[in-house]
C-alpha cells in the first residue's frame, strides 16, 4: 500500500544512482553517502543519470518498501534550491513526480510548528 504523505521526511540523493540497485544497494548509499539509517522512517529519493527513473526507499513496519517510477517521455526536474542535506518537502516531491518545473516557481515562507 502506498503510504507516503506530508508527515514523512524526504531526502534526495544528489548523485546519479544506478537503477539496478535494490534494497541492499540503496540502503548502502543511505548509510555511506547520506550518513543516515535507512530504518529511521525517512523516505530516500534516488534518480538515475538521465533523470527518467526514480526510486523511493522507505522503512515501514516490518521492512523496507521500494517504489520505482520510469518515465516513458520526459525527465524529472530537480529543484536547485535544496539545502545541504538534500531534504525535500512532500509538496516538492509531488511537483517532481508530476513533472512541474521549479524554474519559474517561487516558494513563499510559511510558519511550521516544530514537532517535539
Amino acid at each position: 500500500m502506498f503510504s507516503l504523505g506530508g508527515d514523512h521526511q524526504y531526502f534526495l540523493y544528489r548523485g546519479d544512482c544506478d537503477m539496478r540497485k535494490g534494497f541492499d544497494g540503496l540502503s548502502g548509499l543511505v548509510t555511506n553517502e547520506l550518513s543516515q539509517s535507512p530504518t529511521n522512517g525517512s523516505v530516500f529519493v534516488f534518480l538515475n543519470k538521465s533523470r527518467n527513473q526514480m526510486k523511493l526507499l522507505h522503512w515501514e513496519a516490518g521492512g523496507l518498501v521500494l517504489y520505482h517510477k520510469r518515465l516513458e517521455r520526459g525527465r524529472f526536474s530537480v529543484p536547485l534550491s535544496l539545502d545541504t542535506k538534500g531534504s525535500l518537502s512532500w509538496p516538492e516531491l509531488i511537483l517532481i513526480v508530476e513533472g512541474i518545473s521549479y524554474v519559474t516557481l517561487k516558494k513563499r515562507k510559511r510558519f511550521i510548528l516544530e514537532k517535539s
